[in-house]
Formats: structure tokens, sequence, C-alpha cells
């Protein structure tokens, strides 16, 4: 219980800078109404230098309310996951997830302005479903069979079944967060190992099967009575 406490830690910020980016994905997005800004160039334009701004700006733009707020919920509770279970990764899965997502949509997307933040919404679902797999340890693993449920059927859009879809940045966002399970592994939660699974193991000093004789059968050792401090004088 202790191991699992200093392993995870909720802080405030687990909630507030994963709030935060939503709410400033929502100032953005009223800018653009509110004074007719129209910022889709600044998406990723794919194997354009000038697109290559879009592979920091574009996770901030959305074309519609609905756009919005189709990402908003996934990217709070992936966000509030990745930094209360990854909390020491979390800034390394951050940055290097965004860059990495953006950058393969800019070498492999169609030519086209690709913007939203649902490229960091496969990166996150990836990364958190794989490194929970790599690490065996029982909490993420669990928590990998959660995010399979919560967010399986994302599975879909990582294939051009809508042409109005960047699927390519989810594809991107994908891979991308496969890549850092694979690659980030310091100060991760080691896997469960019980007394018997150790090489010094000796299971005739084990005081539960001492219990069972050679045969299998329970044996109920009488109980000790305790001790009497006035008969010991």
């Amino acid at each position: 219980m202790i191991k699992d406490q200093q392993n995870f830690r909720f802080a405030p910020t687990t909630i507030l800078y994963p709030f935060f980016f939503v709410l400033s994905l929502w100032f953005v997005y009223w800018a653009q109404v509110r004074f007719g800004y129209d910022l889709t160039n600044y998406g990723i334009l794919p194997r354009k230098i000038s697109g290559l701004r879009g592979i920091l700006c574009s996770p901030f733009l959305h074309g519609s309310v609905k756009h919005l707020y189709n990402n908003s919920f996934p990217l709070l509770i992936l966000g509030c996951i990745l930094l209360y279970f990854y909390e020491k990764q979390s800034t390394k899965v951050i940055i290097y997830g965004t860059l990495l997502t953006g950058f393969l949509t800019w070498l492999t997307g169609r030519e086209a302005y690709h913007i939203g933040a649902s490229g960091i919404i496969y990166m996150l679902t990836s990364f958190i479903f794989f490194k929970g797999i790599f690490t065996r340890y029982y909490r993420l693993i669990a928590l990998s069979l959660l995010v399979v449920f919560l967010y399986g059927g994302l599975l879909w859009y990582l294939f051009p079944i809508d042409n109005e879809i960047s699927w390519e940045g989810h594809l991107s966002g994908f891979i991308s967060g496969f890549i850092l399970a694979v690659l980030i592994r310091d100060n991760l939660p080691k896997p469960v190992r019980y007394s018997w699974e150790k090489e010094d193991y000796d299971e005739n000093a084990d005081p539960f099967l001492k219990h069972f004789d050679q045969n299998g059968n329970f044996i109920e050792f009488p109980e000790e009575e305790p001790r009497d401090p006035e008969k010991e004088k």
C-alpha cells in the first residue's frame, strides 16, 4: 500500500493543468468567432515549410463547436489520468508526443490544413494503454483495460472512413504514443513480485506451506498459549 502511494500521488495540478489547457482551447475558439479570425492557415500543411508551425498551433484550432466539444472531455480525462498515474513521465509525454504527432502528420498527411487536438488524444490513449501493458504492473494494466473500455471506439478513426476527419493525425498520434511507451522507461512502478517468485525462496521455510503435509492435507497447529509473566518468575 505504501508503495502505491509513492507511485501515484494526487495533487491539485492533476486536474488544474488539463482543465486550463482545455479552457485555452475554448478561449482561442471564442476569439476566432468573436473577432472574425480565420486561423486555419496556422494548421499543419503537410510537406510545406510554412506548415511546420501547425505542429505547435494546430492543437489549439478547431473548425466548429462540435469539433471542440468532442475533443474537450477526452483531453480532460486522459490528461488527469496521465498526470496522476504517470506524473514523472507526463512532461516528456506531452512535449515529445505533441511534437512527434505533429511531425508525422506533416510528413504523411493529405495536402490540406490539419487542425484540432484529436492527435494528442490518440497519443495519450495509445501511451496509457501500451505503457500499462509493458509495465506488467497490475494497477496500470487495469488502467489500460479501462482506457480500452472508454475509448476503444476511437480505433475506427485511425482509418480513412470520413474525408472530413484527419485520420492521418489520429494515426500519427497513435503511433507516437506507442513509440513513447516503448522508449520512456524511467521511474515506473515495478511488477509485484511475491515471495515464491524470488530466487532465494525456500519453500521449507514458508510458514503457510508448513500447514500442509506431503499429501497436501491441511494441518492445523495448536494455538500457542499466551505467555504469563507471573509463571515465568
